[in-house]
């Protein structure tokens, strides 16, 4: 009798103690892993959304860099820490949505907690001043010519803006011949060149190395580009985006889960945060976690599709 009465004390101690945990998380700083180095667009708004959400939680958010292999090492250790809501990563869509369709990973969307999305970037087509197309039409011209006729640049085979560019072929049937670079930087530099003629990128790499943009992959024209078709206006429908988000292990309790979210929230709404994603030329958007996890399935299906398209130039 006395061992049962033990057990039903730890039972209902065990009971009485988990809405209590909840109730004082977080008594203690979170780690915010950014799976990618210091410095790049991922770190910069993660550091915003650090100071915002920590004010709003109450507790201080430590950002943790952890790069290598295309943003999926962070991940790893998001996925192996203990789900309490003390380990969480701001990561954008592509390692979660593409890369375990490249790759072999011990992670797939099931893994994480999705809180919530605080910014969202849609692509834009960009040429280079040497390309022998000037317009859209030009360019789908061009590109139907002959097969791998547009040569054009990409960070990475399964890299965000390699799948905006196979967004694009796809949708005006077309291949190309992939040229890969080791970022932005060097793929401006090419297109000034001539090496290459066309890359899909954020507007703000367009601005920063004066090139001029063909379409907007966006649902609808960006308001900093408002002369900027889409490319479903040029009869030629595709979408692609970078867009980043608040994730946790996968059985992070709902209480601690909708803690974050509240936070987040508060966050993603401050001035000051919303200012720094003015300036790197990213909408800040907020969505709940629902959603937020519907985002990314529907953006990991046409990456599954994508992935399978590509050949061995990393073409269509």
């Amino acid at each position: 009798m006395h061992a049962i009465a033990g057990t039903i004390a730890l039972v209902i101690a065990a009971l009485v103690s988990a809405p209590a945990d909840a109730q004082t998380y977080p008594s203690r700083p979170i780690n915010m892993i950014v799976p990618f180095p210091p410095g790049g667009n991922t770190d910069i708004m993660a550091r915003a959304l650090q100071t915002a959400m920590s004010a709003a939680v109450g507790q201080t958010i430590v950002i943790i860099n952890k790069g290598g292999a295309a943003g999926t090492l962070g991940l790893i250790d998001v996925m192996r820490s203990a789900p309490d809501g003390y380990t969480v990563a701001l990561s954008p869509n592509n390692p979660v949505t593409a890369q375990p369709h490249l790759q072999k990973l011990p992670y797939s969307m099931d893994s994480f907690r999705y809180i919530c999305l605080t910014y969202y970037a849609p692509y834009v087509l960009i040429a280079g001043p040497k390309a022998p197309f000037k317009t859209f039409d030009e360019f789908v011209k061009f590109a139907k010519a002959k097969p791998q006729n547009l040569v054009y640049g990409h960070p990475g085979l399964a890299s965000q803006p390699h799948l905006g560019m196979l967004a694009v072929l796809k949708a005006i049937g077309v291949d190309g011949l992939g040229v890969p670079f080791t970022g932005a930087g060097p793929m401006a530099q090419a297109l000034h060149s001539g090496t290459i003629m066309a890359i899909t990128e954020t507007p703000a790499v367009a601005a920063a190395s004066h090139l001029p943009i063909l379409a907007a992959l966006s649902e609808t024209r960006l308001a900093p580009l408002p002369n900027v078709p889409t490319m479903k206006e040029l009869r030629h429908p595709a979408t692609s985006f970078t867009a980043g988000g608040v994730i946790a292990p996968g059985n992070t309790p709902p209480a601690v889960v909708a803690t974050l979210e509240k936070a987040c929230a508060v966050a993603t709404a401050r001035p000051e945060y919303r200012a720094i994603a003015a300036r790197l030329n990213v909408e800040p958007r907020y969505l709940p976690g629902a959603a937020f996890r519907k985002l990314f399935e529907v953006d990991s299906l046409d990456n599954a599709d994508a992935v399978k398209r590509m050949g061995p130039a990393g073409g269509k």
